[in-house]
Parts: structure tokens; sequence; C-alpha cells
């Protein structure tokens, strides 16, 4: 069976070349030429069932010969805000493999206690491309850039948010059993998750305030990229 080539191409219903990246890829090391069938990806929930029509030494040209619109499996947006590591390449796993799993948007948050404050968004966007090819994910996940943990929380989200966090002296319910109470209505989950340093207790606190429910995700006490992970992965599972 011949393996299809799967390209992330941005408005591909419209457009008739692969990006330059692609287009690279796609002619120099997989040696493409007129004729050949690829899958194209928009990252907005279609596949396209696609072959080459022309192949320079530069540009990849495309006809579009079937859409195959996808569906997630699970409902609603997952958003996880999450403080970044010191060591971006924790970071960089966890976006790779949240993306495997599937999510739809994760910010940077900077806290009290965050060990980084500047991060190349671009770097993550790259990676999560190239996981979401990897995986056959219909969607790309949005990334956004370093945002002040205030401001985050002053933002008006709808639908059901989390912080969680390691206080004792705050009241928390286990994230899972509480979204599994809650059940897959809503249009959008978001979760925080601290930095090495857990947020502040006053972080926490003021979260709280804004709306945010105190959660814990299980006994363990996990580090920043593994809590991420296990936000997501207790969402998906909540939501299917």
């Amino acid at each position: 069976m011949k393996e299809e080539r799967y390209f992330y191409v941005p408005q591909a219903a419209t457009a008739t070349a692969l990006p330059d990246e692609e287009a690279t890829h796609a002619l120099r090391v997989l040696r493409l030429k007129e004729g050949d069938e690829m899958v194209l990806m928009d990252g907005e929930g279609t596949f396209y069932r696609s072959r080459v029509t022309l192949a320079s030494n530069k540009q990849c040209l495309y006809e579009i010969e079937q859409a195959l619109p996808q569906q997630r499996s699970w409902s609603g947006r997952i958003h996880l805000a999450i403080a970044p590591t010191k060591m971006m390449e924790r970071m960089e796993w966890l976006v790779e493999k949240a993306t495997e799993v599937g999510f739809d948007e994760m910010s940077l948050l900077d806290c009290r206690f965050s060990e980084r404050r500047v991060v190349k968004t671009s770097r993550l966007e790259k990676i999560a491309i190239a996981a979401m090819k990897q995986s056959r994910k219909a969607w790309k996940p949005k990334v956004n850039d370093m945002q002040d943990f205030k401001a985050f929380i002053a933002n008006h989200w709808q639908g059901q948010r989390f912080i969680a966090h390691c206080y004792e002296e705050v009241p928390r319910v286990n994230l899972f059993e509480r979204l599994k109470s809650e059940g897959n209505t809503a249009a959008e989950t978001i979760v925080m998750v601290g930095p090495e340093g857990d947020f502040s207790i006053e972080e926490v606190k003021m979260a709280v305030d804004a709306g945010f429910v105190s959660v814990d995700l299980g006994k363990s006490r996990l580090r920043t990229e593994t809590a991420g992970l296990s936000a997501i992965m207790m969402t998906q599972l909540s939501r299917q």
C-alpha cells in the first residue's frame, strides 16, 4: 500500500500551490512529480485529496480532486493556558504531544513565579504543524503570544474555566470528575497550569474571584509540561 503524503496548506481550497517550505519538502525530499497524489490539510477541519500538476525547481502546483471534511473526536474547544518552562525543549515536547492527542488553543502566561518571560511562538507553531501532519489531525492548534496573568483572567471568557494548582488551603475539586459531572455542552474549556513553582496563592485567589474553578489533576505532583498534557487529556476524554 502506497503511503499517503500530507502537506499543510492554509486555505488549500482556494490556493493552487504548496507553500515554499512544503514545496521544498515535496520536491527535494520526496521528489514528487507531475501526476503524483498527495493530501492537503488546511488546519481548519478539511483534508483535500489532490494531484500534482506542476513540479518545477521551486514550485509545486496542484489541483484538488476531492474534499474530505473531518470530524473532531471531542466537542467544543480545548484551551490550555500555561506558564512556559525555563527549558524550551519541554514546552516543545508539550506542543508536539498535545497536538497528537488533540486540542485547539494554547496561551502562554507570564506569572509571578514564571521562569521564562519571552517565547518565540513561531518555533512552537512549526512543531504544532509537524505534529498535526504526523498524527493526521485536521485542526492546527492556535499558539498565542505571552500574556500577563492578570490580563488573561480579565478577559471575558465563556464556557468552563479552571485553574489547576497545589495549594491545600484553597479548596479544590478534581478536574476530570468536575468535567464529567458538567457534561460536554460548553463551547470552550479553559484550563490554566502554572510554572514549576506553581501560581502564587494570590494569583489562584484572583482567578477564583474571576470565575475560574479551583481544581487538582490527581494525587501526583506533576511537572509543568506533564500537568499541561494531563489537563488536555482529561478534558478530551470528558468531551468525547
